[in-house]
């Protein structure tokens, strides 16, 4: 959420961000009326201080004249009309806040100022580790590879749930569990997080702190009755265990890391990057987030990017590192990097990670703060982060890239421990 200064002081930084993410034409009528209504709620502030100036200047006079035995009456009504136009002012004020607060919740983030314009075509590759196999065609695609081998199961997943939930049987379920334990390790032991494990069910104000309500409620797996949301990651859990807090500036950075389950109602559509592993409705995942200072924060966010590109380099897996264009990133964040694996035989790069900075738009959302001495004034939080990594494309990509000419798929040394085997057959 942004500061509601902007609408009052920088409308047009405002309206800068938004046409660099290419979406002014359509918010354009959103400030517009942003704007009025912010005006409209500092004139029913200012009218309202003054009845209660007044209100409080009639008190004292009825109070003078009872003393000194003289008729109040009069004064007593204009009390009572007062009254009345400061109860309007207050629902006034009040209607006016509320639809403002509605407004700045629809408003994307404003990326930072090295985050070039424009829409995905404007994505720069800012780096490349890896070769990429160029046998793609000699390759059996993963889906076909996985049933072979005896690791997934989409038919029955479709069955007992539809399209778009996975099944993993024997080994394909222990390369979940080996998987997991890999990255958890990593972050945990090498990388210095602090381990989270969360509920898969959130209420609404942990959806809306980190972002995902209220405009993207029809992505998400609700339940109704209870008003709470299957988690479409990890980061809302984890960000909103500080939400209403005030964490101590000697804690920040801090760095916290949990594996989930995680549910998306949008899963592409139909014939669109569908098959097999590609897009799926539920999928496995470790999440990184950190909290930082608005003056480390920029930092964080190479230091976060750096982990999660270690574990695809002890999978030995191809990858690039995007920087999105304003148009390409995410609502809520700042700036964000795309970590894309080479899938050969599909022969697509694959998005297994987005590492991003929010600011404090998450934090203000939120009301996640730091205080940096005893008795200042508590500063929202810049919050980050980043898949390190989801699963299910890792497994795409483990089972093309890894495959050998007799038709087996070769294990990275670094998951050997975890998976108890070099090879699968």
């Amino acid at each position: 959420m942004h500061d509601i200064r902007l609408l009052r002081d920088q409308l047009d930084h405002l309206r800068e961000g938004m046409r660099r993410r290419g979406k002014l034409a359509e918010l354009a009528p959103v400030l517009d009326r942003a704007e009025v209504l912010e005006r409209e709620r500092r004139t029913a502030i200012t009218e309202l201080e003054a009845q209660q100036a007044r209100r409080n200047k009639l008190t004292q006079d009825v109070a003078q004249k009872r003393k000194a035995g003289e008729d109040a009456s009069s004064l007593i009504a204009e009390g009572r009309t007062i009254g009345e136009a400061i109860a309007a002012l207050e629902q006034r004020r009040n209607e006016a806040e509320a639809a403002v607060q509605h407004m700045l919740y629809e408003l994307p983030n404003i990326t930072l100022a090295e985050v070039p314009e424009g829409d995905e075509s404007h994505n720069t590759i800012m780096k490349t580790w890896g070769e990429p196999r160029g046998d793609g065609d000699t390759l059996v695609p993963h889906w076909e590879k996985g049933a072979a081998l005896g690791m997934l199961d989409l038919p029955r997943g479709a069955k007992i749930s539809g399209s778009g939930f996975i099944v993993y049987r024997g080994v394909g379920a222990k390369l979940v569990r080996a998987l997991m334990n890999m990255m958890l390790e990593l972050h945990t032991e090498e990388h210095g997080y602090d381990e989270a494990w969360v509920p898969l069910v959130v209420n609404r104000a942990s959806m809306t702190g980190t972002g995902q309500l209220p405009k993207f409620e029809d992505d998400m797996y609700r339940v109704p009755d209870e008003d709470l949301f299957l988690i479409p990651t990890a980061e809302v859990p984890i960000t909103n265990l500080y939400r209403d807090e005030i964490l101590d500036a000697s804690a920040l950075p801090m760095g916290l890391c949990g594996y989930s389950a995680c549910f998306r109602r949008e899963a592409g559509s139909a014939g669109k990057d569908t098959r097999g592993l590609l897009r799926v409705h539920q999928f496995d995942k470790v999440e990184l987030v950190r909290y930082a200072t608005a003056e480390n924060a920029r930092e964080q966010l190479e230091l976060l990017t750096r982990h999660a590109e270690t574990v695809l380099e002890r999978l030995e897996l191809p990858y690039r590192r995007v920087l999105l264009a304003a148009g390409d990133t995410g609502f809520s964040s700042a700036m964000t990097y795309d970590l894309e694996v080479f899938a050969p035989a599909v022969g697509k790069w694959l998005e297994v990670s987005s590492c991003s900075l929010f600011a404090d738009f998450q934090a203000r959302r939120a009301n996640i703060r730091y205080r940096t001495a005893p008795g200042e004034k508590p500063r929202f939080a810049h919050t980050l982060n980043g898949s390190a990594l989801a699963f299910s494309r890792i497994i795409a990509s483990l089972l093309e890239h890894h495959q050998q000419a007799d038709g087996s798929v070769r294990i990275p040394e670094a998951l050997q421990p975890w998976l108890g085997r070099a090879v699968l057959r």
